[in-house]
C-alpha cells in the first residue's frame, strides 16, 4: 500500500502529461513518437523534486514501523 501511495503522484503526472500530449498530437495530426518523451521526463522530474520530502518522510515512517514490528516479533 505504501508503494502505491508513494508512486501515485509521479505516475499520475506522467499519465496526465501523456494524455495531454496525445490529445495535442491527435488534434494537430503530428505523429512524432518522440514528442511525448521530453515533456513527460520534465514533468516527472519536477514532480519528484516537489514531492521528494513527502516521499522520503513516508518511506522513513514505513521503515521505522517495519523495524518496530520486527523487534516485537523477534523479542529483541
Amino acid at each position: 500500500m505504501t508503494t502505491i501511495v508513494v508512486s501515485a503522484p509521479i505516475l499520475g503526472v506522467g499519465m496526465i502529461v501523456g494524455l495531454v500530449i496525445s490529445i495535442f498530437q491527435t488534434t494537430t495530426s503530428i505523429q512524432e513518437q518522440t514528442l511525448t518523451f521530453v515533456p513527460k521526463i520534465v514533468a516527472i522530474f519536477f514532480t519528484i523534486v516537489l514531492f521528494a520530502s513527502w516521499i522520503i518522510h513516508t518511506l522513513v515512517q514505513y521503515t521505522k514501523g517495519l523495524f518496530s514490528m520486527v523487534s516485537k516479533i523477534g523479542g529483541g
